[in-house]
């Protein structure tokens, strides 16, 4: 697939439960696919304070999707976070040629480091 690469940092609902932030995840996915993006990799960082109020809000729930993807999606994602009520924050930003080749050298690594472990 051709495309960019983005990170894409949600802030989700603080009062949801950890299966309902689940769900929200898994429809945040499908979102990402549909729109043409493939998920390189997903952190979860959990349920953090957040460094002032947001919203009447001082936690939440951080997500951060690393995606590849063509150059129209970015408005399309948004577009579904600012209607999807349980996300009350995001941002998506193109990665920049030095950070994108040091994060692709990270997942060589972590391939490299997988297949000795399996080796063992």
């Amino acid at each position: 697939m051709e495309g960019n690469y983005y990170e894409s940092v949600v802030l989700i609902e603080p009062s949801l439960g950890e299966e309902e932030v689940s769900k929200v995840v898994d429809t945040i996915k499908s979102r990402i696919q549909r729109y043409g993006g493939e998920i390189i990799r997903e952190e979860d960082w959990g349920l953090r304070d957040l460094a002032y109020e947001l919203n009447k809000r001082r936690r939440a729930y951080y997500r951060i999707f690393t995606v590849k993807a063509p150059p129209e999606f970015v408005k399309s994602l948004e577009d579904f976070y600012r209607t999807y009520e349980p996300v009350f924050k995001f941002v998506t930003f193109k990665l920049k040629k030095k950070k994108l080749r040091a994060f692709l050298e990270s997942l060589k690594g972590q391939q490299k480091e997988g297949a000795a472990q399996n080796v063992q």
